[in-house]
């Protein structure tokens, strides 16, 4: 009897235990593509931010505008609704207001022009305080409107009062916005304004509705 085939035999043997005590571990699944998951700035990561109080503010284009307006104007006092406020726009929203450039006076220096950039949040601290002095009722008089779509720009020529009855506006001009639809509804984006001053008068073209 040749000894050959019983050594190959023994070695078998000895291997098969082996392979199966050294089996390839389980795959660790892959990571969920980036696509799939939410940008930090989206809508879905603010899981808190206020729903729209009344869902007649925010299903049209024309109630987002009015909402807008009415919920900072009241008398001198009146508590602004600022959940309501704060639901018409995305969590990541900004406002801006432009500064023009201010030639010094006798009691003043000269003051760059300037842009500044802040939060509905930051809206609501800096401007609570004056709500609760002074009377402000702000409306729209005529708002330009285009559409691509679910992104829109609105350029709204606005007149702000102390009171209803006041006969002329102590400001007016022009808020630039730009809402979009997501989720079944209207949203601001953001807000930057201009008013009109000395040098800088509204044109007839945009207090007019076209």
């Amino acid at each position: 009897m040749s000894v050959r085939p019983l050594a190959f035999i023994t070695i078998l043997a000895l291997a098969i235990p082996v392979c199966a005590q050294t089996a390839a571990p389980a795959p660790t699944p892959a990571p969920a593509p980036a696509s799939r998951q939410p940008m930090p700035t989206s809508i879905a990561t603010h899981p808190d931010w206020p729903a729209a109080k009344n869902p007649a503010d925010v299903d049209t284009i024309e109630h987002l505008m009015g909402a807008l307006y009415d919920v900072i104007s009241g008398p001198a006092g009146q508590q602004r609704d600022w959940d309501r406020f704060r639901s018409l726009f995305l969590p990541d929203a900004r406002m801006g207001v432009i500064r023009p450039d201010m030639p010094a006076t006798a009691d003043k220096s000269a003051r760059p022009g300037d842009a500044t950039l802040f939060t509905p949040d930051t809206y609501v601290i800096r401007d609570d305080p004056f709500f609760k002095a002074n009377g402000f009722f702000e409306h729209g008089i005529a708002n330009r409107i285009e559409t691509f779509g679910n992104l829109t720009s609105v350029w709204s020529t606005y007149e702000s009062r102390h009171a209803p009855s006041d006969a002329r506006p102590f400001a007016r001009g022009i808020n630039s916005l730009q809402i979009v639809h997501a989720q079944g509804r209207y949203w601001i984006a953001n807000i930057m304004w201009d008013d009109e001053r000395s040098g800088l008068t509204l044109p007839e073209k945009y207090l007019k509705r076209p």
